[in-house]
């Protein structure tokens, strides 16, 4: 077992000081009050790559040395970027590639699209989690439309009907029509744009009882000024909170922003995003727009299995690169794995052993698990205690 000292990203989303999960579990020596620790990073990604405490190697240069820590699925190399997230304010309406066009992205435009991975990811809340993800069902963004009529100078009659056409979700003519609008709206002149959210956004403050989407309108607007059309995007996409241990997955070319709490976060081991509003940051609405699916659904909760006694799994299907287990107090024992892995203390405490070595575990620790290692069991666990495990799936 490696204790590992881990990157934080000072993104300017994050939260500040000792506001932030990050700064909470110790991961920042010199907390300053106004600068941002928006994410930790846990693993071999270069942007952000985690060192062994007591070695002074690179995660990276200790498994190539030892390569017999990871499994043979492994490949060589860590599968996975593991993650926590600490929000302040919304980060960019954004989805991710497929492979192979993560792959065609890099090759054409290596600046914006650093890796050619694709990048999946799952989203695990740690505290009440606010997020858009998932274009709602179409029956609500047509009464979405219809209760901001502004929207109407964004959007042509033949569109809306053919959203409109069977009122259901799944039909060719449905996506298309979503697919028509939601780019057409994107790729609007900016002083159209910029025109027709001060409207929403006027009438709006003078609404005695906003409904929560409209505030969401409102927030979003103060947080990004200026006619930023992702601040259109909550008549669109599915917007809902997270309570401690719900998560979703979010797979390739789904639409997603994440809005405020904090989470863990695991995904295939890539920086790829397309970005497309609610950012100062380069955005690729032609690419974003021309690749979503569509999709249209209610809230996209993803459920976790029991793996074993005091541990659920979050594994979803069809992605070999990870998986992350929750453990809590009840658990005593976690099976062998045939993967590496990376164990994460969220809170409480509890000591970790087997037959060669014993860790006493506390909040803001993170070991690096060799695929060698026997049966860890836990002991003298307090009831508070909870750890995640990110591990690639054989």
């Amino acid at each position: 077992m490696e204790k590992l000292i881990c990157a934080v990203q000072n993104y300017e989303w994050g939260k500040r000081g000792a506001q932030s999960v990050i700064s909470k579990l110790n991961f920042v020596a010199n907390v300053e009050d106004n600068k941002p620790y928006a994410e930790l990073w846990m693993g071999t990604h270069p942007n952000g790559p985690s060192k062994l405490a007591d070695k002074g190697l690179s995660l990276e240069e200790y498994i190539k040395s030892n390569p017999n820590v990871l499994g043979a699925h492994e490949q060589g190399k860590l599968q996975f970027l593991f993650k926590i997230l600490s929000v302040g304010k919304a980060l960019s309406i954004q989805s991710h590639p497929t492979k192979e066009q993560a792959r065609e992205l890099h090759a054409k435009d290596p600046k914006n699209y650093p890796d050619s991975n694709h990048k999946p990811e799952l989203a695990i809340a740690i505290s009440d989690f606010q997020l858009l993800c998932g274009f709602r069902q179409c029956h609500q963004i047509l009464s979405n439309v219809k209760a901001h009529k502004e929207l109407l100078e964004l959007i042509s009659e033949d569109d809306l009907a053919n959203l409109a056409s069977e009122h259901t979700s799944e039909s060719e003519k449905n996506k298309h029509g979503l697919q028509a609008i939601f780019s057409t709206v994107w790729k609007a002149p900016q002083a159209q744009i910029a025109r027709v959210i001060q409207e929403i956004v006027t009438r709006l403050s003078k609404t005695e009882n906003p409904a929560p989407v409209d505030k969401l309108i409102l927030q979003l607007n103060d947080q990004y000024p200026g006619g930023d059309v992702g601040v259109l995007a909550p008549f669109f996409l599915n917007y809902f909170t997270l309570s401690p241990g719900e998560s979703v997955f979010v797979g390739p070319n789904e639409p997603h922003a994440y809005l405020f709490g904090d989470c863990i976060e695991c995904m295939a081991c890539s920086d790829n995003t397309i970005r497309a509003g609610l950012t100062p940051k380069y955005k690729d609405v032609d690419t974003l727009c021309q690749n979503l699916t569509y999709k249209m659904s209610d809230c996209p909760y993803f459920q976790p299995s029991e793996y074993c006694d005091g541990v659920v799994e979050y594994s979803p299907p069809g992605i070999s690169e990870f998986a992350v287990h929750k453990i809590s107090s009840e658990a005593s024992f976690l099976p062998e794995l045939g993967s590496s892995s990376i164990l994460l203390v969220i809170s409480g405490q509890s000591t970790i052993q087997n037959e060669e070595s014993s860790k006493n575990l506390k909040p803001g620790d993170v070991f690096f698990l060799p695929k060698s290692l026997s049966q860890l069991s836990f002991k003298d666990s307090s009831a508070d205690f909870v750890a995640f495990r990110a591990l690639s799936s054989a």
